[in-house]
């Protein structure tokens, strides 16, 4: 996969047609691979129908990253095709938000077609900002969208604790020169899913409830969504906001239920997933700090709060990056290394277990599975991903 800075020509093709990125090398580099960071690259992008595509159709053509023809990047006179796929991301936007942002925005055959913002981490207003901020730095101008700026049924509980009192870890960047659109994220969410049918990967990265209320008002969409990645959830496993739930779904259990049994095709990547040797050492951040780029030093000065706390609260041998982790997975299907599909539910009325993901992992409740469970993923691949979009 290429990273966007390796491509002349950033602008998309807008069409309800498949947007096909053609490539070709215009350097010299031995066993390139589409996993590779290689020579430069020309893009030029059109658009056709997919009646057009010479290769079998179905609900969701070409779901994911390239178009099956052979290609070899070392010779420059080979042309290749990517077609891009269209994100939208929901966001509560905070220092891991804005990390996963980026490596959206530095992928190369996704287009994000909208950011909306939903209230989580931090108050609507302060994630508004901080997204356009990170557009900012990546020098994107995908719109942004205000959405739901509380929960449906509770109280908003703000996450300063973790990622501080800006989201930002404290660094209280300047205002952004971008604005936010006038429309709500709510009837975007509906309007883009609709207006691309089969098209749309969703990625969730804060609490459902943008999503929960759209599914409300539309419940059509969720058979038009092609993929939902949501982190969120704890697969029967310890909670990172109380022992038993993940702060996602924690903070709007009511929403995530409804998200849950929407019939959307949805993937659930834990907050686990971040944990353990997924979690980047002090080394690692002191090596990302070196590749002395804008994007990488906002991805480690925003995160600074956020790494006290995994240290200090959760005892982790560095930063868990439970947002960017979910995009690695969005954007490069393969790295999951274990997944299977199962009924889950969550749990909305104990106290003591609020917002828990319960996963029929034994099938013991005989009910119809409804969400893929991420188990595990190639950690190194996951690493070498956040590099190559760092750099």
């Amino acid at each position: 996969m290429l990273s966007k800075e390796q491509i002349t020509d950033k602008k998309p093709v807008s069409s309800k047609n498949a947007t096909l990125r053609l490539g070709k090398a215009t350097g010299n580099r031995q066993q390139a691979t589409d996993s590779d960071n290689c020579c430069a690259v020309v893009f030029f992008e059109i658009s056709i129908p997919y009646s057009l595509f010479p290769i079998p159709h179905s609900p969701f053509p070409i779901p994911y990253s390239l178009f099956p023809i052979p290609y070899n990047l070392s010779d420059p006179n080979h042309w290749y095709v990517h077609i891009m796929r269209k994100f939208i991301i929901d966001t509560d936007t905070a220092s891991d938000d804005a990390v996963a942002l980026i490596m959206a925005h530095r992928w190369a055959d996704v287009s994000v077609e909208a950011i909306t913002i939903v209230n989580g981490n931090v108050p609507v207003a302060q994630g508004t900002k901080n997204a356009l901020y990170t557009l900012e730095i990546c020098q994107a101008t995908t719109p942004v969208y205000v959405g739901c700026a509380k929960p449906m049924l509770r109280e908003s509980i703000y996450a300063t604790w973790f990622h501080g009192e800006d989201g930002m870890g404290n660094m209280h960047y300047k205002e952004p020169q971008l604005q936010p659109q006038s429309e709500h994220a709510v009837d975007v969410i509906i309007d883009t899913i609709k207006s691309n049918p089969g098209e749309i990967t969703l990625v969730t990265l804060g609490p459902l409830t943008n999503i929960a209320t759209a599914l409300l008002r539309a419940p059509e969409i969720a058979s038009l969504v092609q993929r939902c990645v949501i982190m969120g959830g704890a697969a029967n496993t310890v909670g990172n906001v109380t022992p038993a739930a993940e702060y996602n779904i924690w903070v709007d259990p009511e929403a995530a239920k409804i998200v849950f049994h929407s019939g959307m095709a949805a993937e659930m990547v834990g907050w686990e997933l971040s944990r353990y040797n997924a979690a980047l050492t002090p080394t690692e951040i002191a090596d990302i700090v070196q590749f002395n780029t804008q994007t990488a030093r906002l991805a480690m000065d925003c995160n600074k709060t956020a790494t006290e706390a995994c240290l200090q609260i959760q005892s982790a041998p560095g930063l868990t990056l439970a947002d960017p982790v979910a995009m690695a997975v969005a954007l490069e299907p393969s790295i999951v290394t274990n997944k299977s599909k199962y009924f889950v539910d969550v749990e909305t009325t104990s106290n003591l277990t609020r917002g828990a993901t319960v996963v029929d992992e034994l099938g013991v409740l005989n009910k119809t599975p409804n969400i893929t469970v991420i188990w595990s993923i190639n950690v190194q691949r996951w690493k070498d991903i956040l590099y190559r979009c760092l750099r």
